[in-house]
């Protein structure tokens, strides 16, 4: 009888209390693991299913047509609801959204009760298309991209839910090496040919034998998206977590960093400048920005107004964008002197905040609009779902197997 050495009895114990970790954990995040896979992959093509189920929040663009200015378009959707004021809001090729936030209403010295938050123009002739909640099923189909989005994000369950799914994310980070670990093959010798199996589908072989193969051989083909997703999801969900890691391995600058920067004692709620005069401001002071980070202006985005700051952000579509969409290349304007308070760019000023940029464009689906990384985002949706359920059907199968065994030990023992 051959004696195992110490070090090999150690690796195997590791490798069992790898095995149990990545098992039980694995089969505690497969509800949540399921339900974000299938809303992300719906989220992939998220404008592209709104277009289809509510068309007419989009506009339809004649030949020669040119967009409004983002000023007029804050003073159109602020004269069509006169109870709200505009918060934030962007600007696309067939439609803007303006976020709304109720005025306080003088009688009662309370905000208005309004029935929307959203309200989406004709971004050439300023005209309502629609209006919404998000999240209030009660208006029917056209809340059911946000609803999707709110489930994927929250669990529908508000800040505990985004809680929850944070916690999910940080396991799952840490799971999916894991879960790399215990594909490695153990003892010495021919380690390649032995873990090339690993990476194969035994597609004849019995059913039990085709879902173990699926469930190893997708973790490993897909272990670098799914790492990214894990983590960019602590990065949305957890920022206790993903802040400090951020700063001790790149220069970043947090959103606390940035808002404690620039907030005020008390809020400033009626600004010496309006729309007008902020546009005006933040082109300027963009211009100057360009000229200084060597990037090209393609077109304004959006703006928006911050009492709490006390600045309006304006917002463009840059050469320094990393994503096709979105709210990246910014200067925030002093809302009564029009100085420059703060810049962000995408990419080019600290390391973390880029990294950060392309974390949120790989999670979301967007890298400079680029469909094969959409269509990308979306089938993994579908394959998070295989290595839940593959996972799961391995474990039960399994626990079947050891239930009959231990049937069969105790007949004999009787």
């Amino acid at each position: 009888m051959v004696a195992t050495s110490p070090s090999r009895m150690i690796a195997a114990r590791i490798h069992a209390v790898a095995v149990f970790l990545h098992r039980w954990v694995g089969l505690t995040m497969t509800v949540f693991l399921v339900v974000v896979g299938i809303t992300g992959s719906m989220l992939a093509f998220r404008t592209d299913l709104e277009r289809q189920i509510n068309p007419q929040l989009f506009a339809k663009p004649k030949p020669g047509q040119t967009p409004l200015d983002l000023a007029t378009l804050a003073e159109k959707a602020e004269a069509i609801a006169p109870r709200a004021r505009v918060g934030y809001f962007w600007a696309e090729r067939d439609q803007a959204v303006m976020s709304m936030i109720p005025r306080t209403d003088p009688a009662t010295g309370k905000p208005y009760q309004l029935d929307f938050n959203h309200l989406f123009l004709d971004p050439y002739t300023g005209t309502e298309l629609g209006r919404r909640k998000d999240g209030d099923l009660r208006q029917g189909r056209i809340n059911t991209m946000p609803f999707i989005y709110d489930l994927h994000a929250t669990l529908t369950m508000g800040i505990t839910g985004g809680w929850i799914l944070g916690i999910v994310a940080l396991v799952w980070t840490l799971d999916s090496f894991v879960g790399f670990y215990v594909t490695l093959p153990r003892g010495n010798g021919r380690f390649w040919r032995r873990w090339k199996y690993a990476w194969q589908v035994k597609w004849r072989a019995s059913s039990f034998r085709v879902n173990f193969d699926l469930h190893r051989a997708g973790g490993l083909w897909f272990w670098l998206v799914v790492f990214v997703f894990a983590w960019s999801s602590v990065m949305l969900t957890l920022q206790s977590v993903y802040v400090p890691v951020t700063k001790a391995l790149f220069d970043y600058r947090s959103d606390e960093d940035i808002f404690r920067s620039v907030m005020r004692p008390e809020p400033l709620d009626a600004p010496t400048l309006d729309w007008r005069a902020a546009e005006s401001a933040g082109e300027k002071l963009m211009a100057q920005q360009a000229a200084l980070h060597d990037f090209k202006i393609m077109r304004p985005y959006g703006m928006a107004y911050i009492p709490q700051f006390g600045v309006y952000t304006y917002a463009v579509r840059s050469s320094h964008d990393i994503r096709g969409h979105g709210w990246d290349t910014s200067v925030w304007v002093d809302g009564d002197t029009g100085a420059l308070r703060d810049v962000g760019l995408p990419s080019g000023q600290h390391t973390g905040n880029t990294v950060s940029t392309w974390l949120w464009g790989l999670h979301y689906g967007d890298i400079r609009d680029f469909l094969p990384y959409r269509i990308l985002v979306c089938l993994f949706g579908f394959v998070l779902v295989m290595l839940s359920v593959t996972g799961v059907y391995i474990w039960w199968r399994k626990r079947k197997v050891r239930r009959l065994a231990d049937s069969k030990k105790n007949s004999r023992n009787h």
